[in-house]
């Protein structure tokens, strides 16, 4: 018999070998490092949309389909002229729009941005009327209150850490408290410097003391027309059209070379940031588009941009005894706000806070986001743009009045975000949706102008249109809770 020893057939077999860290890594992040194909970029983007996720997809073909119907009811529509006094003419109120897609984020609501605007289109135009005597043209007593709700504003800045607003503030009592003579540049920072002061006080009163945004921007759109009223008076009107460097701003034109120089910054810009930004992603492994279809994205904004260079560049006088070409200068000033804009929300850490803050305020502020602050400054950013949008719609219509900043103002102004793309309810919306949405208004505004059509015409269709924008947002909302489920 044999000694050897039989091989145990029960032993526990032998345990598979175990992947090494670095594929469980791959594992747990592979979202981190894997890229669509082009093909599936495109499902993707299309699954989406299903989903809800619409974007400002509406809004755009909404220019294309208003585009094409003007064009075919009346043949003035597509003319250089008129193209060039659209922009011109949508530019105050995309301004403004641009200012309130901050608030828009957080949820709030900003009903005074259009008097606020108001406010400060009055006081430029104040200062340039009185050659630069508003101590006389106010009164002391108002002129000293009117420091002083300056000085408000400066101290509540501060008391909030609003650093910038409260040295532009302050800016702007040294300004008007020498009182400086009369300057086009001078009249324009007065009304952003109190557009940012306006800011701080409709902050503090919404983050620190606690009242809604939507009634304590309520009050104040009241508080601030009858400011303006007081400035003014019933029925008055300070032109500002004499002076040139105001006139300029919404009605001048950049040369020729001038405007090829934009197209080669403003083009060439894009396309370094969006290629650099691609190719240093692509490189360190992370997600990104396909390639073809950042080159495509790039290669469509460079040949509108040429177009429209081209196309802008040429004489549009009806005169042969003057001569109208260049890109308008409100093109540069919109496309400075959009690019600083939009830099500030997507690659800032306080841009993300606000989206942040938008999607779930309560989860912000247990993360450590300081909320109030927060609250504050984007009413300091939309009182601010307001101010902006005031010298640019003030130029184009070489006046201001009473009613300067009124109800059709911000009403455009917050349809122009909506209608856009950005939600009422916060947490989704960009600097591009007021763009968007601000030409849509402008192209019913000048194309049914161009129809001869009334203003309550022109109110019931911006209304309708702005009734569709929203339920658009809702209904995808809708849509995209349904399919997150």
């Amino acid at each position: 018999m044999s000694n050897e020893k039989e091989p145990d057939m029960t032993e526990t077999p032998a345990k598979p070998a175990q992947p090494d860290a670095s594929a469980n890594a791959i594992a747990d992040f592979g979202i981190d490092t894997t890229s669509m194909s082009t093909g599936e970029a495109i499902k993707d983007y299309f699954a989406r949309m299903k989903d809800g996720q619409l974007g400002s997809i509406p809004a755009v073909l909404g220019v294309i389909v208003l585009a094409i119907l003007f064009s075919a009811l009346s043949g003035d529509f597509f003319t250089l002229r008129n193209i060039a006094n659209l922009l011109a003419q949508g530019a105050g109120q995309t301004i403004i729009a641009m200012g309130i897609v901050f608030v828009l984020l957080l949820g709030e609501i900003d009903l005074s941005a259009g008097t606020a605007s108001g406010l400060c289109a009055s006081l430029m135009a104040l200062h340039y009327v009185k050659n630069g005597n508003l101590l006389g043209s106010m009164g002391t007593g108002v002129f000293i209150t009117f420091l002083v709700v300056l000085g408000i504003a400066v101290v509540l800045a501060v008391l909030q850490r609003i650093w910038a607003g409260a040295v532009i503030a302050a800016l702007g009592i040294v300004v008007i408290a020498i009182g400086v003579p009369v300057n086009a540049w001078l009249e324009m920072l007065i009304a952003i410097c109190v557009g940012t002061a306006i800011g701080c006080i409709t902050g503090f009163l919404v983050s620190k003391i606690g009242m809604p945004s939507f009634v304590v921007t309520l009050a104040l759109f009241i508080v601030w027309q009858g400011v303006i009223l007081q400035f003014i008076g019933e029925g008055g009107t300070l032109p500002i059209s004499t002076s040139d460097t105001l006139n300029a701003v919404a009605n001048g034109n950049l040369s020729v070379a001038g405007s090829w120089i934009l197209f080669i910054i403003g083009a060439g810009g894009y396309a370094l940031v969006a290629l650099g930004q691609h190719f240093s992603r692509r490189k360190r492994g992370l997600v990104v588009q396909p390639t073809p279809i950042v080159l495509f994205k790039v290669g469509v904004v460079a040949v509108l941009a040429a177009v429209s260079t081209a196309l802008l560049s040429v004489n549009r006088s009806s005169s042969n005894l003057v001569v109208i070409e260049g890109v308008p200068y409100v093109v540069p000033i919109v496309l400075v706000l959009l690019v600083a804009g939009t830099y500030v929300l997507n690659r800032t850490r306080y841009g993300r806070h606000i989206y942040a803050v938008g999607g779930n305020k309560e989860a912000a502020r247990r993360a450590g986001i300081n909320v109030p602050k927060l609250r504050t400054s984007v009413f300091v950013i939309s009182s601010t743009f307001a101010a902006i949008g005031a010298i640019v719609y003030s130029s184009k219509i070489g006046a201001v009045n009473p009613q300067s900043g009124g109800l059709n103002t911000l009403l455009f102004a917050v349809g122009a975000a909506v209608i856009g793309g950005t939600s009422l309810f916060g947490g989704k919306g960009r600097m591009i949706d007021a763009v968007i949405g601000g030409t849509v208004l402008a192209i019913v505004t000048n194309g049914l102008g161009l129809l001869q059509q009334s203003s309550a015409v022109v109110n019931i269709v911006t209304g309708l249109v702005l009734m569709l924008a929203a339920s658009v947002d809702a209904l995808s909302r809708r849509r995209a809770a349904a399919s997150a489920r």
